[in-house]
């Protein structure tokens, strides 16, 4: 990223000030960004809604009363990603003004690695995050609603990590700060969470552990602290190729929506399906604004999201998992420290290197790929795991 510009003030009052020059009629202006790739989104979307919507109105029976704001929240949604779509080039314009910039590292050596490319506009995808889902209250929650405090308090969570997110895109914290920044972010909810203590073990470490549903305690809010560390740091460390970062939050969102849907419709328990209702309520907002964020990420990117989305991301499923009850966001593959493979401007590929990372890993395993290729080889990959372990979590849920 370049260097930001700062003013600097004059020391000498007595100098006599130059001539005003004439302002230009026409200031100069910033280019603008490439389009939105509504083509691809729209093939995200399909893959994704048309099973979603099947499993609400057909497959599981889930009553009136819950699936009425499960649509209104995918509604409002679905507002929130045009708004998205609309301000992320107004977002870009300012944040170029700043200087709030990064050069494409795997086309240095062409003439797209000479764009200036805006970055931080994750900050915009929180924000409408924010307004639709504080809206949807209106229609969801009364002033003594159990639920609303928790609700409030998720969300005050969310805001504080977008804030930090932000703080880290402007003043560069250092990694040690990183890992601490999330725990702070989610003490309103540790604080206000008095809900149930207990977590549904993944179906393959039942026979270690011998228990489904293993109460934590007050180990429960450790616990929960750490998830945040842990999924907003997860997101965060797995970058530096198009698309990658908001594509496999995308398809981890599409997994927990899926999940939630098929808990609801396997369970008895009022309260249990209430809990997964809640996961739903913040998870549909995420995806619809990530979807929007998507279409200018996508190869080649329009603009960069900056540790502001990663964090906002990642913290938001974590809230999601740890209010929804399900402890299987944990069992997502940890990818190593970010580090890309080494770009060939002659050929427009990437080569592996020895780093341990999954991007070098599937590079050296599946041999030089463009960009493109190697992120929907990696979103393929994190959809199988995301499908696996949510089949593993696919449990009696009968209590």
């Amino acid at each position: 990223m370049a260097a930001r510009k700062r003013g600097s003030a004059t020391t000498e009052t007595t100098t006599k000030p130059d001539p005003e020059k004439p302002k230009p009629e026409n200031p100069p202006t910033d280019p603008p960004i490439r389009p939105a790739k509504f083509l691809t989104i729209l093939k995200f979307s399909l893959i994704f809604s048309i099973p979603y919507f099947y499993l609400i109105f057909s497959h599981n029976k889930i009553d009136y009363e819950l699936k009425k704001p499960i649509l209104i929240s995918a509604f409002v949604s679905i507002i929130g990603f045009f708004v998205t779509v609309k301000m992320i080039p107004v977002a870009s314009k300012y944040v170029l003004r700043r200087n709030l910039f990064g050069y494409d590292i795997n086309k240095k050596g062409t003439p797209d690695g000479s764009i200036k490319v805006p970055e931080s506009l994750g900050i915009v995808v929180g924000i409408v995050f924010l307004v639709v889902t504080i809206l949807f209250q209106y229609f969801n929650f009364t002033a003594d609603s159990n639920w609303l405090v928790e609700y409030n308090a998720a969300l005050a969570s969310i805001c504080f990590m977008i804030l930090l997110g932000f703080v880290d895109d402007v003043l560069d914290v250092p990694w040690r700060v990183k890992l601490v920044l999330p725990s702070i972010a989610a003490l309103p909810l540790l604080m206000a969470y008095a809900g149930h203590t207990s977590i549904i073990i993944p179906k393959p470490l039942v026979p270690y552990v011998g228990l489904e549903i293993l109460d934590l305690g007050w180990i429960y809010k450790l616990y929960m602290g750490l998830l945040a560390v842990f999924c907003t740091n997860s997101i965060n460390i797995h970058a530096g190729i198009n698309g990658l970062e908001v594509g496999q939050t995308v398809v981890i969102a599409c997994a927990i929506l899926i999940h939630n849907i098929m808990q609801i419709g396997a369970s008895t328990d009022p309260e249990y399906k209430q809990a997964h209702a809640f996961s739903i309520y913040l998870v549909q907002p995420l995806l619809a604004t990530s979807l929007a964020l998507l279409s200018y990420n996508w190869y080649p990117s329009s603009v960069f999201v900056g540790d502001t989305y990663t964090y906002f991301a990642g913290m938001t499923m974590a809230v999601a998992g740890i209010l929804g009850h399900f402890s299987w966001l944990v069992l997502f593959p940890v990818h190593g420290i970010d580090c890309q493979g080494r770009f060939d401007p002659q050929s427009g590929l990437l080569t592996g290197t020895n780093d341990g990372t999954l991007v070098n890993l599937f590079l050296r395993q599946f041999g030089r790929r463009s960009e493109k290729s190697l992120c929907i080889l990696l979103l393929v990959f994190q959809d199988g795991i995301s499908d696996e372990f949510r089949q593993c979590q696919e449990v009696s849920t009968r209590r």
